[in-house]
């Protein structure tokens, strides 16, 4: 497995050094001489496609077949189905996806999901993203914040993930849905974007394509499929990660109007061997950071910012659904310098949060959600 990370003026390429153990257990890095372990610490949950933490503690986990989990202190306290929107979609990729709570939640109270919806125009689903409350253990009040047209019989690739930047604006992304010929170099058509609307659903004034050709939620454009985002720590831009097909999975900081070139570029190739794409770099498209050759499939992303790990504030990780393992991405500024894998052996990864207690867990497919514990070991 090599990682690939691009200089600034992007050639040559450098294969970086890539640490690997041989048990789930535990991982050394030589960096610290920090080993960590996986605990698992919730039981039960199959497919835990979103992580977030409310302020008193409880554990929210979306689980993809539709049902919201409620969590304190590693146990289940309630299965909620009860306000699961109707239009809800479980097919191939697609279910009840990500999680958010607005960052001031205490003082309103909204949570925002994402999931593969019926709604709309055309058969089979697409990406929406609402908000609700949470009265009890029902979902209530629940709006909708954005929907992507036309819907798509495909089951693959609606992105999903969301965040918020330092300034309250909501960020989500919508994969291509499958249809990598027309979506993501269509400006006025939704799939292969992130977007970025106020907390309301509104548009801000100052988006990029505002007055302009193109989608006014639209934030970025040429995406695959972005299953991961993170606020970087220090510059506050929104970081994120996508899916390549046969390679090619990616490694992205996000800027306005920026064209990330998907599938006019990319460093994979059709998954039956053969290529596709024009080039690898074109003028007027965007270079990742880094780049898996061969894919490695990335879902979760999470910067370290607690002192939980000593030597590692700051890094990045990503999770690994083909080969379930986490990345550990060793950074210098917006330089990826080495990479290490942890805690192989559980199920796919697929959501990686830092709690608040400083401490990072994550979801592995079929086991549970575990949380990563240094060890003295």
């Amino acid at each position: 497995m090599t990682l690939k990370k691009l200089t600034k003026n992007f050639l040559p390429f450098l294969t970086l050094l890539l640490l690997t153990t041989g048990c789930n257990s535990q991982t050394s890095d030589v960096k610290s001489n920090l080993n960590v372990e996986a605990e698992l610490v919730v039981e039960g949950i199959r497919i835990g496609w979103g992580i977030a933490f409310l302020p008193n503690g409880e554990m929210l986990v979306t689980e993809k077949s539709g049902v919201l989990y409620r969590i304190n202190n590693g146990e289940i306290i309630a299965e909620i189905t009860d306000g699961i929107p109707s239009d809800l979609d479980v097919n191939g990729q697609g279910g009840f996806l990500d999680v958010k709570p607005h960052p001031d939640y205490e003082e309103n109270g909204w949570i925002y999901f994402s999931y593969s919806s019926s709604a709309g125009e055309g058969s089979g689903s697409n990406t929406k993203i609402i908000r609700a409350k949470l009265d009890g253990n029902s979902l209530t009040s629940i709006e909708e914040i954005y929907k992507g047209e036309p819907n798509s019989n495909r089951g693959q690739h609606y992105g999903s993930r969301v965040v918020f930047d330092e300034n309250g604006h909501l960020f989500f992304s919508i994969g291509d849905r499958g249809n990598r010929s027309v979506n993501p170099q269509d400006l006025n058509r939704d799939g292969g974007k992130i977007y970025r609307l106020n907390a309301d659903g509104t548009i801000p004034s100052d988006n990029p394509f505002v007055g302009k050709e193109g989608l006014d939620a639209m934030y970025s454009y040429g995406h695959r499929n972005p299953q991961g985002m993170a606020v970087h720590p220090e510059s506050g831009l929104v970081w994120a990660h996508e899916h390549g097909p046969r390679g090619g999975d990616e490694v992205n900081i996000i800027e306005p109007a920026k064209n990330y070139g998907w599938p006019v570029i990319s460093y994979g190739i059709n998954y039956d061997g053969t290529e596709f794409a024009e080039d690898t770099a074109r003028d007027g498209m965007e270079q990742p950071v880094t780049y898996w050759d061969p894919s490695i499939a990335p879902s979760g992303m999470a910067f370290i910012t607690s002192d939980k790990y000593p030597g590692w504030k700051g890094d990045l990780l990503v999770g690994s659904l083909k080969f379930a393992y986490i990345a550990h991405l060793d950074l210098e500024g917006d330089e990826i310098v080495n990479e290490q894998k942890l805690v192989e052996g559980t199920g796919r990864i697929r959501a990686i949060e830092q709690g608040p207690d400083g401490y990072i867990y994550f979801s592995a497919e079929g086991d549970g959600i575990y949380r990563l514990m240094p060890s003295n070991n």
